[in-house]
């Protein structure tokens, strides 16, 4: 038997969504990038090991029974059950015009990237084993049932309906309350409140993060149709034209707030801001109020430069700002903006909003809003301070690491090598550099936060 006769003719669908789940990949190393360059130098390469780790473990439980749990044929309202337990049926049996294994691949992606987007609440004193361990719990209690909730033909909130085109709920809504709660169980860095810990070690690492996130991101909403159709390709306009007009917004609010200075990377965080925002209403809106998503997305975002202070929390990714308040800003702009003129595009999806007279649909999507961020942050705190208790018996699942660890950096403190630069010329007991050495390329910080017995070091020759 030939698998591929049921798509004769429909190639061209497998075809778009196989290359938007490889585009979605690319939001992987980018969101570890970004992360990375924000951290200070001595933490940045937890941010780029987490990138792999991440992608590990995740691709492990989505395999092992995170699909099964998210899309099962049968599930109940609220989760799936263990009939695809291990990819088991899962192969060639259509999804729609889709090999069902085309689609557990593009599902599988949003997963990843959404764990990925929460290990942003571990920053800078969070240990790697705990982290991990984390994150296969909260994929399995968290987010399946969420996707399951939003996605799946049974899903509660799917028959209510409320409108999520691409993740507002599942992806971003859930992952920013979750990283919250675990920040909250870890705790504030030792030295929090101090400027310094505010600034970003490399802007270029965030700036070619934003841009892989970018780029990742035209797969993450053009390919949430799961076809190739007029509807999709709309989708990613307007994904890259809510992104730009989030930068807009975030720079106009940085400008008044500093009197007419620009921030490189504000305007990344505006960019992702504004990415963030469309996610839910990516193919169900007009291209100038994608625009409109964008902008206020983006401009509420950056008027809560002081969220971290006011809930007195140290969040220092600001992922719950951005991915938290912006993911229920567009889903909440979603019920307003929303309109068959644009969902029907694919020919079968009918999504009106507040703009089509159902202002009903402004309410589903605050019920929306609130079951996904209560459930997510409640069950994400139980989960991270059962943890913390287990830490205190287990020295190796101590969520946090111990305050010696914290002054050296998680890098010097979780790993044998370190993000960049070479600190043995900097040792007490080594040899001052000369002119005839090589030239040295100094990091912005010296080994285990320490200044005595060091001297700047003159690179030029």
């Amino acid at each position: 038997m030939d698998v591929n006769e049921n798509f004769v003719g429909l190639e061209f669908n497998a075809v778009y969504i196989g290359m938007c789940a490889y585009l979605v990949f690319m939001i992987i190393p980018g969101l570890a990038l970004l992360y990375g360059g924000l951290a200070r130098r001595r933490s940045a390469l937890s941010m780029l090991f987490l990138g792999l780790a991440v992608t590990a473990v995740t691709t492990f439980q989505w395999t092992f029974w995170g699909y099964s749990l998210a899309y099962s044929d049968t599930a109940g309202p609220f989760i799936g059950n263990m009939d695809k337990f291990g990819l088991r049926t899962v192969m060639s049996v259509p999804s729609g015009t889709l090999p069902e294994i085309t689609f557990c691949l593009y599902q599988l992606m949003f997963c990843i990237v959404t764990v990925m987007i929460l290990v942003g609440g571990t920053f800078e004193r969070g240990r790697i084993i705990p982290t991990l361990v984390f994150a296969w719990c909260w994929a399995t209690i968290v987010y399946c049932p969420i996707a399951c909730w939003t996605w799946n033909a049974n899903g509660w909130l799917y028959n209510l309906p409320s409108l999520d085109y691409a993740g507002g709920g599942p992806v971003h809504i859930a992952s920013g309350c979750g990283a919250l709660a675990y920040a909250i169980a870890l705790g504030p860095r030792k030295s929090y409140g101090q400027a310094h810990l505010s600034k970003p070690h490399n802007i270029s690492m965030v700036f070619i993060g934003t841009i892989l996130i970018w780029f990742g991101w035209f797969g993450f909403n053009g390919g949430s149709t799961l076809n190739s159709s007029v509807r999709s390709y709309l989708a990613a306009y307007n994904t890259n034209i809510a992104a730009s007009m989030g930068v807009v917004g975030w720079v106009i609010v940085d400008m008044i707030r500093t009197k007419g200075k620009f921030s490189a990377a504000g305007a990344c965080e505006g960019a992702i801001a504004g990415l963030v925002g469309i996610t839910p209403a990516a193919g169900y809106v007009q291209i100038w109020l994608a625009a409109v998503i964008g902008l206020l997305t983006g401009a509420a975002c950056a008027s809560l430069h002081n969220l971290n202070k006011w809930i007195r929390v140290d969040e220092g990714l600001d992922v719950f700002k951005l991915h938290g308040v912006g993911g229920m800003v567009g889903s909440f702009l979603t019920g307003l903006f929303a309109t068959n003129g644009i969902s029907l595009l694919d020919g079968a999806t009918e999504a009106p909003g507040a703009i089509d007279g159902e202002g009903v649909q402004v309410a589903r999507q605050l019920a929306d809003i609130a079951s996904v961020a209560s459930y997510s942050f409640v069950v994400s705190l139980i989960l991270a301070f059962a943890l913390k208790f287990i830490g205190r018996f287990v020295p190796l699942m101590d969520i946090r690491i111990h305050e010696d660890g914290e002054q050296e950096g998680i890098d010097m403190h979780e790993f044998f090598e370190e993000e960049v630069g070479d600190w043995s010329i900097l040792s007490h007991n080594a040899h001052p550099p000369t002119l005839e050495g090589n030239k040295v390329s100094a990091p912005s910080s010296p080994p285990n936060g320490k200044m005595e017995d060091t001297k700047p070091v003159n690179t030029t020759v």
